[in-house]
């Protein structure tokens, strides 16, 4: 009929709910058969992480939120999200720029591995039961630190602590500085380029922790797409994903204090590790991945144990 105006194709997400956006999001995931492991542990939790970032939503906030029904324009971004997340297959934390571990919040790039630890789950506790007494913890450092979210987390475990935070990557450290610098603790986190323990001279620790590159050359093979995008630099762990840790085993010893406690992530490479150092008496404490992906163990212990 003349005059009679034209009607504009519908919304496809018109007055859906959060809590429907994100299953809209996760059968989309699910049938483009993406895959995950950066933090987030499946189609669901991906999507909620872009809804809830898109609406300025904490991820531990979901449930108060489930039923609110996101604007117009925030639904078009959220949608956006969901295909590029789909057509790129970068990992979600990439798309958004941020990742959480825990409570913290930090800013990420394709400079740095996304923030994922178990030993931000040990933190937590403040290492407990190996240090028992956090409040004379005075010196820690971060190795291979690459966001910086490790050695943020250090320093709100131990309050009275500096904490020195090293990585090879100059773009790593970039990011670690802006991350430190939204927590105000530039005055206590040292950033330092350095190759290990290559440039840290003769200090010594309290604390130590590092989650190295430990994949091994036949599973670098094998990655997904979604891990291509982080750097080789930061995962790759020679033949048997046991370069660096030895090289941290081999070394740490002279740079922790009397009491000094040693912590690395390995991946699920528990037996490796073993075989590799034999006589070494690892403390293998259990998180959520299990009793094979951190190893804790003292100065004495290590010195003693002959690491080759």
């Amino acid at each position: 009929m003349h005059g009679e105006l034209r009607r504009r194709a519908p919304d496809p997400a018109s007055g859906r709910t959060l809590a429907e956006l994100i299953r809209c999001g996760e059968r989309l995931f699910r049938r483009a058969r993406i895959r995950f492991g950066h933090g987030l542990p499946g189609a669901y939790h991906e999507a909620a992480f872009i809804a809830l970032h898109v609406l300025g939503i904490a991820p531990g906030e979901l449930d108060a939120h489930v039923e609110k029904i996101p604007g117009t324009v925030e639904r078009r971004r959220i949608l956006r999200l969901f295909r590029k997340r789909i057509a790129t297959r970068k990992p979600t934390p990439y798309l958004t720029g941020e990742a959480w571990l825990g409570d913290f919040r930090f800013r990420v790039n394709e400079s740095v591995l996304v923030p994922r630890s178990y030993i931000a789950e040990l933190l937590e506790d403040r290492l407990a039961p190996w240090v028992r007494y956090p409040q004379r913890v005075r010196s820690t450092l971060d190795l291979c630190t690459g966001s910086g979210c490790l050695a943020i987390m250090l320093a709100h475990a131990f309050p009275k602590a500096r904490v020195d935070a090293s990585d090879i990557s100059p773009a790593a450290l970039r990011l670690a500085r802006r991350n430190v610098k939204d927590y105000g603790l530039e005055d206590r986190v040292r950033l330092i380029r350095s190759d290990l323990f290559a440039a840290l001279g003769d200090n010594r620790y309290d604390v130590i922790v590092s989650n190295p590159p430990y994949v091994t050359v036949a599973a670098m093979r094998r990655l997904p797409p979604e891990h291509r995008h982080e750097p080789r630099l930061a995962l790759a762990g020679g033949r048997d994903g046991l370069d660096l840790v030895r090289a941290i085993v081999r070394d740490a010893a002279r740079h922790l204090t009397r009491n000094g406690l040693l912590v690395v992530e390995v991946g699920h490479a528990r037996s490796r590790v073993e075989r590799a150092f034999p006589r070494t008496p690892f403390i293998w404490p259990v998180t959520s991945g299990g009793d094979d992906c951190v190893f804790v163990i003292g100065r004495d212990e290590l010195a003693s144990g002959k690491a080759p």
